[in-house]
């Protein structure tokens, strides 16, 4: 088992090929902009949780968890994924109706999760790789922890969240609290208690289990695997394009995002239609449960089986503006 990360002296990868693709097909720029009517999938996949909660507050507990695996913890990676699309702020012009879209979708996550992962996501864009900066990047201590082992891994898949919770601690660079921070705890913690008081103990732990199931020990978990794992080194980014797109809002188009993070979620699949030749000679995978399977099997995979890099590419540490990853690139009139 590796004991180390891989280890790059390039600066992000993603900048270069964006420069390259804008400069062969300025057309891309037409795809740039938002998609107002994602609110509309936000508001409803909202309604049909907290419907579900409340429809299974007094069936049997056997109901409650089958129900957050086949269909809870489909929804609420769907809204993880809407949570991503207000963060790049592809739903609405202003930034801040972008910041309470992010937190209503946030409600039946039974966690409040939106105000964070806009504040470390933007910094993963820009710094992808940077121990001290990406929080996407496992700690030292957790990938010593998990090891290589089939049950480490499944363990840790299974507690995925939590793991997550320990890595900002070490990124010393981002402020981790904040008035917005606190506002999205209130609101998501008093929802689950109104929820409780009203309907009981079943409907809040179906969305506990939905939240769990949609970032852990699923078919879902694949997709934590698929977007940064070293399958095939040293390339870091791989895209799904699989059939589970049609529910998770193309999320899989991973490096198509991230070569392209002006392009909201339904014109993702475009980007490689204009620029076929910058993916098609891209590792890529086609099966989240299949990835799953291969991570836990396969020895060779670990958390270690990740990039590092220390060039920053000159780009400004403590900003939060999303144009930091972006210097240079003439994107900010299309959008």
């Amino acid at each position: 088992m590796d004991s180390d990360f891989f280890h790059s002296n390039d600066p992000e990868p993603h900048i270069g090929r964006t420069k390259n693709i804008i400069k062969k097909y300025p057309e891309i720029k037409q795809l740039m902009g938002r998609n107002r009517n994602t609110i509309f999938y936000i508001t409803g996949i909202v309604l049909l949780q907290i419907a579900l909660a409340i429809f299974l507050h007094d069936k049997s507990w056997w109901w409650v968890v089958i129900t957050a695996y086949v269909v809870g913890a489909f929804c609420n990676h769907a809204l993880f994924v809407l949570i991503h699309e207000c963060t790049h702020n592809l739903v609405f012009k202003s930034r801040l109706a972008n910041m309470w879209a992010g937190m209503f979708c946030d409600l039946p996550n039974a966690f409040p999760s939106s105000i964070q992962f806009r504040k470390y996501h933007l910094k993963h864009h820009a710094f992808q790789g940077h121990y001290d900066i990406d929080a996407d990047i496992p700690n030292v201590w957790e990938a010593k922890l998990v090891g290589n082992s089939f049950v480490g891994k499944a363990l840790w898949l299974l507690f995925f969240p939590i793991f997550q919770l320990t890595r900002p601690p070490r990124l010393k660079a981002i402020q981790f609290n904040s008035a917005w921070m606190w506002i999205n705890l209130v609101l998501v913690l008093g929802f689950d208690m109104v929820l409780l008081y009203y309907f009981g103990f079943k409907s809040v732990i179906y969305l506990v289990l939905s939240f769990f199931f949609s970032v852990g020990l699923h078919p879902l978990g694949g997709r934590w695997i698929q977007e940064h794992y070293l399958v095939d080194s040293p390339q870091e980014t791989y895209s799904y394009y699989g059939p589970l797109n049609t529910l998770a809002f193309n999320v899989g188009y991973h490096n198509e995002h991230h070569d392209f993070s002006y392009v909201p979620w339904n014109k993702l699949p475009e980007i490689k239609k204009i620029a076929p030749e910058y993916y098609d000679n891209l590792t890529y995978h086609t099966s989240w449960a299949g990835l799953v399977w291969k991570f836990l099997t396969d020895k060779n995979l670990s958390l270690f089986s990740r990039a590092v890099r220390d060039n920053t590419g000159g780009l400004n540490i403590s900003s939060d503006s999303e144009q930091d990853y972006v210097e240079g690139i003439d994107l900010k009139e299309a959008v």
